[in-house]
């Protein structure tokens, strides 16, 4: 019979541990601070990439970890720190992994290393997808660059919104819509290099949750950018663009590429479903603790079938939701294709349970639960996020009954 194993390795104890120690050491204490102040952490920020916990080289060495759990570790235990920092902490990671996906080797070697600084001189950058009227819906992006011939420069002009670190980030990655007829194929993705005019900073949210992580529009205004700044170069854009256009007149809707990339959206939706883990079990674990030492009748209340059932059914969910995160990374990891969904199903199940754990352990807590003075308060705040960003609860539905079922359901 083979070997079959949940365990983790003596390598990825030793990780666990090490971001464990620095979330409750380091971001812990500092998390109510933080989320009353809404601003970026910037000294818990240059604290992780004193350690190399903010670093492209630690990420990379996670993300390739062979049995696909070297990211969902991470993510779980940061965010079991604390949500907001957390992002903070991991929020740049999204548009490096976009000029990873689709950056030349050139483009790489610049720009990254641009997103994280040094220990001496942090930066961040960011991802600036979601517009105003264009969040689920990418095919309605507004957003457009404009090859000038003259000058061999791109000129974007639009809004982004929702973006994290939008506005402070030292870099931002910004997809823009090429050709229009084209729908989602006419997209590309761009480089907007430090200082560059006609970059600004829009809004600034005032949100209900994770308000430690900065979250901004970004306004594009005549925004000239070199050629070069195209990820992946126009040569290879141009001939993407002819073989979408040849597509269009032959009549082909270009269905493998529709699947190709909703099997990457697939891969990235774990990570989610890790965060929400992390929170999940925070709001657990601190419900355990009060319910064992909180007497009430002369006797601690988990005593009491209506408390203790309550923290059964939140570890036996936590517990599941991890499994899903594990099972969608392994497999992402493996070449496995997702037949039923499975990066969907795990983020929609980790981040529906973040939000029902994180409501009990208010409940257990009772009125002190309501307070800021007790952490789950702001757990369950923070819970919200994970049924909206990077695909709805809703979106996450449709997509496993589309695969389900095989039909365009609506």
């Amino acid at each position: 019979m083979g070997d079959f194993t949940l365990e983790l390795n003596d390598d990825q104890q030793s990780v666990r541990d090490w971001i464990h120690g620095f979330a409750a050491d380091v971001m812990r204490p500092a998390a109510a601070e933080w989320d009353e102040r809404e601003e970026t952490p910037w000294p818990i920020i240059q604290e992780a990439a004193k350690i190399g916990l903010y670093s492209l080289d630690f990420y990379a060495q996670q993300y390739f970890d062979p049995t696909g759990l070297g990211i969902p570790l991470t993510m779980e235990e940061l965010f079991w720190g604390d949500a907001g920092i957390a992002l903070s902490i991991v929020g740049t990671g999204l548009a490096a992994v976009g000029v990873l996906a689709n950056g030349t080797e050139e483009q790489i070697g610049t720009w990254v290393p641009q997103m994280y600084g040094d220990v001496n001189d942090v930066k961040l950058a960011a991802f600036c997808s979601s517009e105003p009227d264009a969040g689920s819906d990418v095919s309605a992006m507004r957003t457009r660059a404009v090859y000038d011939e003259a000058t061999g420069e791109w000129v974007l002009n639009g809004t982004k919104t929702w973006a994290t670190n939008g506005g402070i980030a030292n870099v931002h990655v910004v997809v823009a819509v090429v050709d229009p007829e084209l729908g989602t194929k006419g997209h590309a993705s761009f480089i907007v290099p430090p200082g560059t005019p006609g970059l600004s900073q829009g809004q600034k949210f005032k949100k209900h949750g994770i308000r430690a992580s900065h979250t901004a529009e970004v306004v594009l205004e005549d925004v000239r950018i070199p050629g070069d700044c195209l990820l992946g170069g126009k040569e290879k854009l141009d001939e993407r663009l002819a073989r979408a256009r040849e597509r269009a007149r032959s009549g082909d809707s270009g269905e493998r590429v529709k699947n190709a990339a909703m099997a990457t959206f697939e891969a990235s939706r774990p990570a989610v479903g890790a965060m929400a883990v992390g929170t999940a079990r925070a709001a657990y674990e601190y419900a355990l603790e009060y319910a064992t030492g909180r007497e009430q009748f002369g006797r601690p209340i988990i005593d009491n079938q209506g408390v203790a059932f309550q923290l059964a059914d939140m570890r036996t969910q936590v517990d599941a939701a991890r499994l899903l995160v594990w099972r969608a990374s392994w497999m992402a990891t493996a070449g496995r294709p997702f037949t039923s969904a499975e990066g969907s199903m795990s983020k929609l199940f980790a981040s529906e349970t973040a939000k029902k754990v994180t409501a009990q352990a208010i409940q257990i807590l009772g009125g002190n639960g309501y307070t800021r003075e007790y952490p789950v308060e702001r757990m369950h705040r923070d819970s919200a996020i994970y049924t909206i960003f990077e695909g709805t609860s809703e979106i996450q539905r449709l997509v496993i009954a589309r695969t389900l079922s095989g039909m365009p359901i609506r």
